[in-house]
This record gives C-alpha cells, sequence and structure tokens, in this order.
C-alpha cells in the first residue's frame, strides 16, 4: 500500500472552471440546454434560496438534459468530452501538483460532484489511480435515468466515499487534500495538509 495518496476535486480545482455545463452543451446545444434550463428553474432557483440541495437540483437538470438517452450515446459524448474539451479547461499549477504527487509515488485520487460518463475516461489518462463521481444511474434498458446512484458526489459524501476506498484498500499515512469551494470543505478537514486552491 502507498502511503501517501493526494485526493483532487476537479471543478476549479484542477479546471478553471465547471465542466458540467460544457458537457451538457456538447450533448444539447446551446438552444436546447437554454430551454431545459428555463424548464427546470424552478429547482435551479430553490436550490439558488437555499430550499433544495444541490443534489436534488442538479439530478432535476440532468433528468431534463440527459433522461432518456441511450447510455452509449452519453458515453461517447463522454469520452470525446474528455479527449477534446477538458485539456482546454485545465489548470497549469494544480495540474503540476499532480504531477509532482505522482512522480513521488503517492497514491493519486480525483474526487468529484461531476460526472463518471467524462471523468473516468480522463481521469484514467490522467493516471490517477482512483476516480470518485456522482455516477450517472441506468435504467433497464440501459437509459440514462437523470438520478445519481449514491446521490451527489459532494460535501459530506465525498469523505464518505473516500473513507469507504480506505477501508478497502488500507489508509494512507499522509493524506493531501486539493479543493476550491465549501463543497470541498469537510474533505479538506480531514486531510493532512488540505490546500485551498
Amino acid at each position: 500500500m502507498k502511503t501517501t495518496a493526494a485526493l483532487f476535486d476537479f471543478d476549479g480545482t484542477l479546471t478553471r472552471g465547471d465542466s458540467l455545463l460544457p458537457f451538457l452543451r456538447q450533448v444539447r446545444g446551446p438552444l436546447r440546454l437554454g430551454m431545459d434550463f428555463v424548464r427546470t428553474s424552478p429547482w435551479l432557483a430553490g436550490y439558488a434560496l437555499k430550499l433544495l440541495d444541490n443534489g436534488r437540483a442538479k439530478e432535476a437538470l440532468l433528468a431534463r438534459t440527459l433522461g432518456g438517452l441511450p447510455w452509449e450515446q452519453v458515453a461517447e459524448h463522454g469520452a470525446r468530452f474528455a479527449k477534446e474539451r477538458i485539456p482546454a479547461l485545465l489548470r497549469p499549477d494544480t495540474l503540476e501538483r499532480l504531477h509532482w504527487h505522482q512522480s513521488q509515488g503517492h497514491l493519486c485520487i480525483l474526487i468529484s460532484a461531476s460526472l463518471d460518463v467524462y471523468l473516468n475516461p480522463w481521469a484514467q489518462s490522467a493516471g490517477f489511480d482512483f476516480c470518485l463521481t456522482s455516477v450517472l444511474e441506468r435504467d433497464r434498458h440501459d437509459r440514462v435515468t437523470g438520478r445519481l446512484v449514491g446521490g451527489n458526489c459532494h460535501g459530506a459524501e465525498k469523505v464518505r466515499r473516500i473513507d469507504t476506498l480506505f477501508a478497502q484498500i488500507g489508509r494512507p499515512e499522509k493524506i493531501y487534500a486539493y479543493g476550491d469551494s465549501p463543497g470541498d470543505r469537510a474533505m479538506l478537514e480531514q486531510a493532512d495538509v488540505g490546500i485551498w486552491v
């Protein structure tokens, strides 16, 4: 077992901003995505007013934008987004930290509320050991439902998933964590070295 681990949030930490909306724009196109936002505005407004948690608002948007699409089609978009779009979103400074941890032989874990459909292929190409994300649910016909398996990987859920992984593989002696938002606070507080980006 590796004795040191580095946990990296994705949006705003390894990237300069959000990745979900650019992905949804790729799948839906700008006009249809705009209409999807109008139709989900009650949920998005509820989240903005702190009446709804981010997971419920996100699932409402995902159900509207991706719900009913064949998994294979969404996965193809995810692979293309990972290869063609993510490189332009990346921050050189935190990418350099990732490469340093990898050069030291540290266990590198990507943990994000963003979607598995594009983060899994990107994390594999970037050399992460593990990728913990929000996972799109599929129905028995292999179509995306818009719901998230196990909920949104955000806040306390990030810590729960990290603890579950470490229970399986063993807890490293030293843990670094990199994050940029309140959704990363619990993860950063659990780490030996928590770094706000």
